[in-house]
């Protein structure tokens, strides 16, 4: 399953945990999903122009996303930080991107993503971002 599916089956399970009334947040939980959902909007960003960034800088702020969740993930537990899990989870494949060609030596496994892998994992991004500013508010 590729990250956009991966996120789209954690929103819903997320959506419907909601509608069940299994998952209440707290006011600091409300908080923390809105101080996180603003941390990934500003990493990645608006659409636009993005396919004009370097792929070096599209990679550092997908990295910066990454860096937000983790940050988040470890200042709470329960059912946020399991859906925080999910969603740094989904996005693991961005930790096995490189945007430097590797030259004659090993690359430590690492892979040139596509344009459209950068795009859809921005995309995934912004996914996660609006459904945790929905769980904040």
């Amino acid at each position: 399953m590729d990250m956009q599916a991966q996120v789209a089956a954690l929103i819903g399970e997320a959506e419907q945990q909601l509608v069940d009334g299994v998952w209440d947040l707290t006011r600091g939980g409300r908080a923390l999903a809105l101080q996180v959902a603003a941390g990934l909007g500003n990493a990645v960003g608006a659409p636009e122009g993005r396919e004009d960034m370097a792929d070096i800088e599209r990679l550092e702020h997908l990295r910066e996303a990454l860096a937000v969740l983790a940050i988040a993930l470890a200042r709470t537990h329960g059912r946020l930080a399991w859906f925080l899990a999910q969603g740094s989870a989904a996005l693991t494949p961005v930790l096995h991107w490189r945007a430097l060609p590797a030259g004659d030596g090993p690359a430590f496994n690492t892979v040139l993503p596509t344009a459209e892998q950068f795009t859809r994992a921005e995309d995934a991004v912004r996914r996660l971002s609006a459904m945790l500013t929905r769980l904040g508010t």
